[in-house]
């Protein structure tokens, strides 16, 4: 699949040459430099790089030894600022040096006309040239650099801006009135006054930096319940970060959260088991599965049609599975499987079941269906394991904290009913594909100018809503194309680096989309398994024994990581899920022995 967007440049009018109005300022101070580092020989001091995609070089450069080197990814176009002071109606020059395709240099926030000029190609060092002159009560300009999408990476160096320097930024105040609002079990809502010249806002979790935004609130999610909290807010702006303010404490709640579904172990292992089709593995009964299995995923329940919502559930037929058991010897092993510790549930979806809950009846139709399944075999809960085309984002649905698309909303309202009706017992696990949460990183949605595929990033809304009722997430980490991690790295599948970092961006938080505005919180680790397939006819991306071990030391032990360097070391992760019990048993049980024998700590 092509997942590049196309590349359009609207730059009619950009590079007229004639027409200049010479405009002569009032008498102004000497001029001076006012770019911060314009060199990069201090790193990226002074300048802020669109998600992550900046980095200092030591070549090339055109002086000195280090340079700016960015690349564009997905809708992002790689663009590096800094804000500068300077003084009202006065005369600028902004002049920089570039290497790359499509590189611009510009400058925002002039109050006159904002500038900019760009290069088509520059195979080695070009210097690019602008002019503006500041409005009335200009105070503050932002000069950048970027590149353009579906680009390579570009550099810049020696970036200059020459005109009479603006009266000195002062630190802000310390904020005050910091407010703790009402606590769930694992978020608590913050808030407090604007504070004159502050153009962020620091939020401290104990003396631990949390976030940072640009208005006047903030919630601290991921949180553990029934648990004491602590936090702080600085200002900063473009001369540094005021003191923090005054600690406010909060204690989040006991309920909905914490561990849904409750009893699992420490470290659990899940699989799907054919239940209602054999799929070249064979059929396994359910008196046969392991007791290595802690949650057991019955694949699957299938809509009767796309947009009906009304989900039925069949054991494979005879003429398929000869050695099915019979409906009533199927519930007695569910039953018995629950009496020594493990989960059972119904998987809803897969390859072949598309679910679109388009409409409100569809959404109740759902609620009621699946309640009947869960009934009917006495299951501990739900597995969502929509794929293909059932989730995806209407144009302008842009916020994965705030959903519009009705698929979307309506499965969110649906899986809380559920939940609802069977209490903080009810076992909630997803298993989506990377395609719909780690691509988040890079695309969301169609994006903010269209042509992207709306599925990519799709389950983000549904996994933020639910994550105080969610007992599991497990990616399927196979049947993957490469997915850029928190390195700004390509990674594939099939080894341990890719398990690391997929699990890492889970375990850490992301920008969607690129945008620092709206990061995707943090899960806690108790709630993420990493999807593997059982063997190499279960799926694409199988891997070996020994990688999967060097994943799990990597992220519980912080050891056998190779070059991916983690955010944080979790010996607390969940465990494994695969993709299947079935293809487990047809591989001579090597997933669930290998797990069995893995030295956790």
């Amino acid at each position: 699949m092509d997942r590049t967007r196309p590349l359009t440049l609207l730059l009619a009018g950009v590079l007229a040459a004639g027409g200049l109005v010479s405009l002569t300022p009032v008498a102004q101070a000497a001029d001076t430099e006012l770019a911060r580092n314009g060199g990069f020989e201090s790193g990226l001091d002074g300048w802020s790089c669109a998600a992550g995609s900046g980095a200092v070089v030591a070549s090339p450069v055109r002086s000195g030894t280090k340079a700016l080197q960015a690349t564009p990814a997905g809708s992002d176009h790689a663009k590096c600022s800094q804000t500068v002071t300077v003084k009202p109606n006065s005369a600028y020059t902004l002049s920089g040096w570039v290497r790359g395709s499509y590189v611009y240099l510009g400058a925002s926030g002039t109050g006159t006309t904002d500038v900019s000029t760009w290069t088509q190609s520059a195979p080695d060092w070009q210097k690019l040239n602008t002019t503006f002159t500041t409005g009335a009560s200009t105070t503050s300009v932002t000069i950048y650099t970027h590149g353009w999408y579906g680009t390579g990476a570009y550099h810049a160096d020696d970036v200059s801006l020459i005109g009479p320097g603006g009266d000195p930024v002062q630190i802000p105040a310390t904020p005050t009135g910091l407010t703790a609002g009402s606590p769930t079990s694992t978020s608590v809502p913050l808030s407090w006054p604007a504070v004159a010249g502050a153009t962020s806002y620091k939020v401290y979790r104990g003396g631990t930096l949390a976030g940072t935004v640009t208005g006047t609130s903030y919630t601290a999610t991921g949180l553990t319940p029934s648990t004491s909290y602590s936090f702080q807010v600085s200002a900063v702006n473009s001369a540094g970060e005021s003191a923090r303010s005054a600690a406010v404490s909060a204690t989040t709640t006991s309920g909905g959260g914490g561990n849904p579904g409750g009893d699992l172990p420490a470290h659990a292992l899940v699989g799907y088991l054919h239940a209602g089709f054999a799929n070249g593995s064979g059929y396994t009964r359910m008196a046969d599965v392991p007791d290595s299995w802690d949650v057991i995923n019955l694949a699957f329940g299938e809509p009767t049609s796309v947009t009906s919502g009304d989900i039925r559930f069949s054991l494979c037929p005879a003429t398929e599975c000869p050695n099915v058991e019979s409906v009533a010897d199927f519930k007695a092993a569910i039953k018995a499987k629950q009496a020594a510790g493990k989960k059972v549930l119904i998987s809803i979806g897969g390859q072949n079941g598309q679910v679109q809950l388009s409409t409100t009846a569809a959404r109740d139709t759902f609620v009621s269906s699946v309640s009947k399944i869960i009934d009917e075999y006495g299951l501990d809960g739900l597995d969502i394991d929509f794929e293909g085309h059932s989730l995806s984002l209407q144009t302008g649905d842009t916020d994965f904290r705030s959903p519009t698309s009705p698929v979307i909303v309506n499965l969110i309202s649906a899986v809380k009913s559920l939940k609802a009706k069977y209490g903080s017992d009810f076992v909630l696990t997803m298993a989506p594909e990377t395609f719909f949460v780690q691509l988040g990183y890079q695309y969301y949605g169609s994006g903010p100018w269209g042509g992207q595929d709306p599925r990519a990033g799709a389950y983000l809304p549904v996994i933020h809503a639910l994550r105080d009722d969610l007992t599991l997430l497990h990616v399927q980490d196979y049947n993957s194309g490469s997915i850029m991690g928190l390195d700004n790295q390509y990674h594939s599948m099939g080894g341990a680096d890719f398990h690391i970092a997929m699990t890492d961006m889970l375990l850490t938080g992301f920008p969607v989309a690129g945008n620092t505005e709206r990061v995707f919180p943090a899960l806690r680790p108790e709630q993420v398994a990493i999807g593997l397939p059982a063997s190499t006819q279960a799926g694409n991306g199988h891997t070996t024994p020994s990688e999967v071990n060097k994943a799990l030391d990597c992220l519980t032990k912080k050891t056998n990581c190779g070059t991916y360097q983690t955010h944080g070391t979790w010996p607390a992760l969940r465990g494994l899920m695969t993709w299947s019990i079935n293809w487990d048993r047809f591989n001579g049980w090597e997933f669930s022995r290998n797990f069995d024998a893995y030295r956790w700590s």
